[in-house]
C-alpha cells in the first residue's frame, strides 16, 4: 500500500494496516532538530505520508526593515518578536470597511503553477494538497484588523459581506488553478476560527460570514472529486455539524486539551476525519519521553479505529519542544512499520 492509498483510506474511514502520519515544523525548529541530527534533510527520512504547499501570500522581505516582509496583499509582517514564521501585522491596509478602496492582487499564476508542478514532481507516493492559509476570517483580520472585523460584523453586516465575498471571490480563482492539476490529491484550507474554549466570533456570526465563502469554496473543490482539509486552531466543536454538512473530509488540528477525543471520536469520526491530536501545547513541550510515547500510542488507539486519522502533533512544532521528545513520538509513529 503506498502512502497515498494509506491516506485516501483513512479519509474514508477504512481501517488501516498503520496509521498515517505527518509532522510539519517551524523554521527554528526545524533549524534545532537538524543540528541534534546532523542532517539538514532529516525529515525526508521519515516515511511522513502528506505533503502540501500552503500559499498565503509570498512576503517578501523589506530591504530596509529588518526582519519586515510585506506580502502579496499589502500587509506587512513583522517577525523581529515572537512570531518569527508568519510574524505580527504593523499596520493595517483598509482603514474603514464603510468606505475602502481596497483592490486584491493579481495572481502571480506562473509561480503558483511552477510550485504546483514542482510538489508533484517530487510527491513519491505522498498523498499531496494544494494549501491556502488564511483564507477567508484570516485574510479579511490581516487587511483590516481583528478587534475591527468584529465589530463590523455588527455595526457594518453589507458591507462586511460584500468584503468576504470579494476573498472568496479571489479564492476561488486561486483554487481553480490547484484543481487543474490530476495529481493534486485534496485542497487544505487554513482559517483559525477557534479560541481556547469556543469560537472567536461565535457560531451566529461565523454562520453569517464565515460559512457562506467557506460553501462555495468546498463546492468547488468537490466538483472535482478532490479531498478536503481545513485547518483551524482552537475550539470549533460548534460548528462540527455545518462542517460536515459543506463536505469536509479532515479537520485539523485537533487539540486533546480541548476536545474530549473519545467523546469527538464517538460522535463525529463516521463523518469527519482528524489529523493532529499529539499536543503542542501540552504533551511535547512539557512531558518526559516515556509519557510522550505512552500518551502518543494511547491517542493514536483511540483515534484510529475504524480509519478517519491521521497522527501528528497539533500544529507545526515550536522551537520550545525538545529534539528528543519528537524522536520520542516519531518512534511511536515509524514503529508501526516494524509490525
Amino acid at each position: 500500500m503506498t502512502r497515498k492509498e494509506r491516506v485516501i483510506d483513512a479519509l474514508n474511514h477504512k481501517q488501516t494496516d498503520i496509521v498515517p502520519y505527518f509532522v510539519e515544523f517551524t523554521q527554528e525548529e526545524h533549524n534545532i532538530i537538524a543540528s541534534h541530527l546532523n542532517d539538514k534533510n532529516f525529515d525526508d527520512k521519515w516515511g511522513l505520508h502528506l505533503k502540501y504547499i500552503q500559499y498565503w501570500g509570498w512576503p517578501t522581505e523589506i530591504s530596509d526593515k529588518p526582519e519586515h516582509f510585506k506580502d502579496d496583499f499589502g500587509v506587512v509582517w513583522n517577525r523581529s518578536s515572537v512570531d518569527k514564521d508568519i510574524g505580527v501585522v504593523d499596520e493595517y491596509v483598509i482603514k474603514d470597511i464603510e468606505n475602502y478602496s481596497y483592490t486584491f492582487p493579481v495572481i502571480d499564476e506562473k509561480r503558483l503553477r511552477k510550485e504546483y508542478e514542482d510538489m508533484i514532481k517530487a510527491r513519491e507516493d505522498k498523498f499531496v494538497m494544494a494549501g491556502f492559509g488564511f483564507s477567508v476570517f484570516e485574510r479579511a483580520w490581516s487587511l483590516v484588523g481583528m478587534e475591527n472585523v468584529l465589530m463590523y460584523m455588527i455595526t457594518s453586516e453589507a458591507k462586511l459581506e460584500r468584503f468576504f465575498e470579494q476573498i472568496c471571490e479571489y479564492n476561488i480563482k486561486l483554487i481553480n488553478i490547484a484543481l487543474e492539476y490530476d495529481d493534486i490529491d485534496g485542497i487544505y484550507f487554513g482559517d483559525d476560527w477557534g479560541q481556547q474554549k469556543g469560537l472567536i466570533m461565535g457560531p451566529k456570526y461565523w454562520k453569517k460570514f464565515v460559512k457562506p465563502c467557506i460553501k462555495k469554496m468546498y463546492d468547488t473543490v468537490k466538483s472535482k472529486g478532490k479531498y478536503i482539509v481545513q485547518h483551524s486552531c482552537g475550539d470549533v466543536q460548534d460548528v462540527f455539524p455545518d462542517l460536515i454538512e459543506l463536505g469536509l473530509d479532515c479537520y485539523q488540528t485537533f487539540q486533546p486539551e480541548i476536545y474530549d477525543i473519545q467523546k469527538i471520536k464517538k460522535e463525529y469520526g463516521a463523518d469527519l476525519s482528524f489529523w493532529g491530536g499529539i499536543s503542542t501545547q501540552q504533551l511535547l513541550v512539557d512531558s518526559d519521553v516515556g509519557t510522550i510515547k505512552s500518551e502518543t500510542k494511547r491517542i493514536m488507539e483511540i483515534m484510529s479505529k475504524g480509519g478517519g486519522y491521521i497522527a501528528a502533533p497539533t500544529h507545526a512544532v515550536t522551537h520550545d519542544i525538545l529534539p528528543e521528545n519528537i524522536l520520542a513520538m516519531m518512534d511511536v509513529f515509524r514503529s508501526q512499520n516494524a509490525k
